[in-house]
């Protein structure tokens, strides 16, 4: 089985441009002012689409939206319609709970009410998918409720290869200003999946970059976003910026005997490939 995973898109109302509203820029600022996040999206759908073998699922980890509007979801729905494969949403801290059930929620994997929480079954890997959102707030939680839905779920199913999907990662990266708006509960968390053996990873979003750890018996690990990564830095006192280094997607591979491997892969127009070595005459 092949997963694909994007996250952090940051879509805005058709025709609308991503800008830092941290600080003064000029129109005639080629970055921040000009962050097409709808065009890097589209992107990385006809990427997705393109590969060869075709991922059986894409997994779409949180901040699907700058701001969690109605406009910003019908853009997103429009952006992701040509995916040739099926693909599943969880909301991050930029997202809104009421407004992305109400734009998603025909397509069958939302609850009607409460969090938006769901497995997808059916295939080699079990999907569960957690809703660490706050109204309101950049950190995440999962609350009693939430994780006692996940211990549950997860006891269901004992022998099902897992993976599980949240936006804040359940651990701390020395990235400071991006710690401070971290998963509040981290142990609480980890403690559920530490009863869990068969959770293979815990894929996330929020960071903007790649990075793993050792997390509960498993590999907890975020994907590099599609549009503008986080500046990695990680003296104390770092400013929360971004840079454009290449956005981009993860696959996850899973073979029967031999586990779970996730390769991390850029998006954009690269020079190649090219043979190592001359053809044989």
């Amino acid at each position: 089985m092949l997963v694909a995973q994007i996250t952090d898109m940051h879509i805005l109302a058709e025709g609308k441009l991503f800008h830092s509203p941290r600080r003064a820029i000029p129109d005639s600022d080629p970055g921040w002012s000009h962050i097409d996040t709808a065009a890097h999206l589209a992107q990385a759908v006809a990427t997705l689409n393109a590969l060869r073998p075709m991922p059986d699922v894409t997994v779409i980890t949180g901040d699907l939206t700058d701001h969690g509007g109605a406009e910003e979801y019908t853009n997103l729905r429009a952006l992701l319609a040509p995916l040739r494969m099926p693909y599943f949403l969880i909301p991050g801290n930029h997202d809104k709970r009421d407004e992305l059930r109400a734009a998603f929620g025909a397509d069958g994997y939302f609850p009607a009410r409460g969090f938006l929480q769901y497995t997808v079954e059916g295939h080699p890997l079990r999907i569960v998918a957690l809703d660490t959102h706050i109204p309101a707030s950049p950190d995440g939680e999962l609350c009693a409720e939430r994780l006692g839905w996940l211990d549950a779920t997860l006891k269901a199913a004992p022998a099902q290869p897992t993976l599980v999907l949240m936006h804040h990662p359940p651990f701390a990266v020395g990235i400071e200003h991006m710690d401070r708006h971290a998963l509040r509960n981290p142990a609480a968390f980890a403690e559920v999946i530490g009863r869990h053996p068969q959770v293979e990873r815990v894929l996330c979003g929020h960071l903007h970059r790649t990075i793993h750890r050792r997390f509960a018996g498993t590999i907890a690990g975020t994907c590099p976003a599609t549009a503008h990564q986080l500046v990695l830095d990680i003296n104390p006192g770092a400013q929360a910026e971004f840079i454009f280094e290449p956005p981009g997607y993860q696959l996850h591979l899973w073979r029967e005997g031999e586990g779970l491997v996730t390769h991390t892969a850029a998006l954009g127009d690269w020079p190649g490939p090219f043979p190592y070595h001359a053809a044989p005459r």
